[in-house]
């Protein structure tokens, strides 16, 4: 009876540490030096899926992400509930990935809940132009900001950007990511940043399960693409790419195969938008 504390304490650990190690293989890679975006590239998105047998999913994967929108293939639905959304300040810090942006939040910054689960932030970053397209229109911007639950499981919320008003929210990074302008794996902290400053602009989205655009592309994750597509400056387009130096005009992922997936826009009762 005595040993039986000690095995409990044994099996506690290994199961913490697998769900740890999920968690990690779970998000998208810190360094993306090993993977780009040319059609033609050995490394290229046509190819990610060779590079290392943990990124197979981005070569054999059916549930992958980005997708087209198209209203003959969404169903509108009013059950799916708005996002909850209990964001707040915390520090962050700035990093130039080698192909992107990425702002990570170093403390508790909010979270979302989707369906009864509570999805912790963890980071956003954009691409350029949009990885997603509605109707098969692709527009200038995707920021995506990156949730993880408790076991393991990943959420991103999709915002898209059209050319137009500058974006407060990027305004406010506008020095810090001009100091970290082409040195690639650079980090800076930057402070408190309030993601309650990323701005919907409506309570419609599409909802569909997928995949992260980046490796190790893995799937089961929740998307939920706002509806309302916001406004970019074409400075501020220029310069996230700028910045980040990389050989590549775009970021984006290409389209990837639906394979008869289920796609939701959530539409609220009253049809009345915030």
């Amino acid at each position: 009876m005595a040993k039986l504390p000690t095995q409990f304490l044994v099996c506690s650990f290994f199961v913490l540490l697998a769900l740890h190690s999920f968690s990690v293989r779970s998000q998208e890679v810190e360094n993306e030096s090993e993977f780009d975006y040319g059609a033609n590239s050995t490394k290229g998105p046509a190819r990610w899926g060779e590079i290392h047998a943990e990124w197979g999913a981005c070569s054999n994967g059916t549930m992958q992400s980005p997708i087209d929108m198209s209203n003959e293939r969404v169903n509108i639905v009013s059950h799916l509930g708005r996002l909850k959304k209990s964001y707040k300040p915390s520090n962050a810090t700035l990093r130039n990935r080698g192909h992107d942006m990425m702002l990570r939040w170093e403390d508790e910054a909010g979270a979302i809940e989707i369906k009864g689960t509570e999805y912790v932030l963890h980071q956003c970053h954009w691409h350029s132009p949009s990885e997603h397209t509605i109707n098969g229109r692709r527009y200038d911007l995707e920021l995506h900001m990156v949730h993880e639950s408790a076991d393991g499981k990943v959420a991103v919320v999709g915002i898209m950007y059209k050319i137009g008003r500058q974006d407060s929210f990027l305004s406010l990074l506008m020095d810090h990511l001009e100091a970290i302008t082409d040195i690639t794996d650079r980090e800076r902290a930057v402070g408190v940043i309030d993601p309650r400053h990323i701005k919907f602009g409506s309570r419609k989205y599409y909802r569909y399960i997928g995949s992260l655009t980046i490796p190790p592309c893995t799937e089961n994750v929740v998307w939920s693409i706002v509806r309302k597509v916001r406004t970019v400056t074409r400075e501020q387009v220029r310069f996230l790419r700028v910045a980040v130096h990389d050989e590549w005009d775009s970021n984006a992922r290409p389209l990837q195969l639906i394979n008869k997936r289920s796609i939701q826009l959530f539409r609220p009762d009253d049809k009345v938008e915030n």
